[in-house]
């Protein structure tokens, strides 16, 4: 079966699409599309360039996204086409930096660092993870991750997932509800996609059942979090700490609440930050080109009506 792959990332990831599947035509997209562009499948790259404003002329039957998500782009970019997206290809670093996060939060990091004799030696005000409640919303490839993680520190991992599918980690108790969750958690962490149900999922109801003194963990989208209600949350020590990667808008207006906030530990997205990223998702693409030249189901399929 000949395949022509429209390829925006430049020409060593196109030497890697011909090198994985030989007798594919590679073609690179630059910055000035032809008229007579045609193609099969195209490796996206972020939108913004106008080749997604052609994609039905020139014939793309199938586009492969770099993200997890299809939050931020337009829908009419996606239907009438297979979409697939490198869903779970940051788990690793997200997972890590969430526990990072956890294990600042009980150490007290970096607070507990010293650059001059403190009043007392030999002592500190630190806590542990063991037999501490991990509240999980998202059960995905990231929240698996995390779920392992979180294990191995002897912590009780409690998950909501969007269906009542079986977890994929021995150990992980699933909860019926997202009030169950929230009122368990010592550390309640967002691992969920940015859809329509989940929009502002932590609102001002919510934040009314959480576990008093709870660390908040964001690594999914600052959608899912009416920040405002976060923020009276804060204030009256209903939630101890929020470590936000992820915020709305992105970037945040200079002199946003958020930067100052003595309990935000605020970061510019960057938890799925790794030098092995970009290889993972040129590596997830490659395994789905084959997929689709042998007319094999392909990975990591996005359903629009969901959103993810």
């Amino acid at each position: 079966m000949g395949v022509r792959v429209l390829n925006m990332w430049g020409p060593k990831v196109g030497e890697r699409i011909a090198d994985a599947v030989p007798g594919a035509d590679v073609v690179a997209v630059t910055d000035t599309i032809p008229d007579d562009l045609r193609g099969d499948v195209l490796f996206a790259s972020w939108y913004g360039h106008p080749v997604f404003e052609r994609l039905d002329a020139i014939g793309v039957e199938w586009m492969h996204l770099p993200g997890t998500g299809i939050d931020g782009w337009p829908r009419a970019a996606l239907e009438g086409r297979v979409v697939t997206c490198s869903r779970g290809i940051s788990a690793i670093p997200i997972a890590e930096f969430v526990l990072a996060a956890i294990l600042a939060f009980e150490k007290r990091l970096p607070g507990t660092w010293i650059t001059a004799p403190p009043k007392q030696w030999n002592f500190g005000d630190l806590d542990e993870l063991a037999g501490k409640t991990l509240g999980l919303i998202g059960l995905g490839g990231i929240g698996a991750a995390i779920a392992r993680r979180a294990l191995a520190f002897d912590m009780r991992v409690l998950a909501l997932r969007r269906t009542r599918a079986a977890s994929p980690v021995t150990g992980v108790e699933l909860a019926m509800t997202l009030t169950d969750v929230v009122s368990a958690a010592d550390h309640l962490v967002l691992a969920a996609p940015a859809t329509p149900r989940t929009n502002q999922l932590l609102d001002a109801k919510v934040f009314e059942w959480v576990k008093p003194g709870v660390h908040l963990v964001n690594i999914a989208r600052g959608s899912l979090v009416d920040q405002g209600a976060l923020r009276a949350a804060l204030d009256d020590d209903r939630v101890a700490m929020a470590t936000l990667d992820t915020v709305e808008p992105e970037p945040l207006p200079e002199g946003h609440w958020m930067y100052t906030h003595p309990k935000v530990r605020l970061s510019a997205h960057v938890s799925w930050g790794s030098p092995k990223t970009f290889d993972r998702i040129v590596g997830l693409f490659l395994e789905n080109l084959r997929r689709h030249v042998a007319g094999h189901p392909l990975e990591g399929v996005v359903d629009l009506d969901e959103g993810y």
